[in-house]
């Protein structure tokens, strides 16, 4: 069961996309990536809430 304030890594989040690191960076380049926050350390960030929502706003009308 997910928790709706966990924040996910950059490759947690590509695992379950199934996707390269290049390709997330490329969409975020793009504007086209979840929303994610950079810590202080610089790490990358990206929230379940806004994993789902980004998912959600992907889905075509049937």
């Amino acid at each position: 069961m997910s928790k709706p304030h966990e924040q996910l890594t950059i490759a947690e989040v590509c695992a379950e996309l199934k996707i390269s690191r290049s390709t997330f960076y490329e969409w975020k380049a793009k504007g086209k990536a979840p929303r994610s926050r950079k810590l202080p350390n610089g790490e990358i960030r990206v929230s379940r809430t806004a994993l789902n929502d980004w998912l959600e706003s992907l889905e075509e009308a049937a």
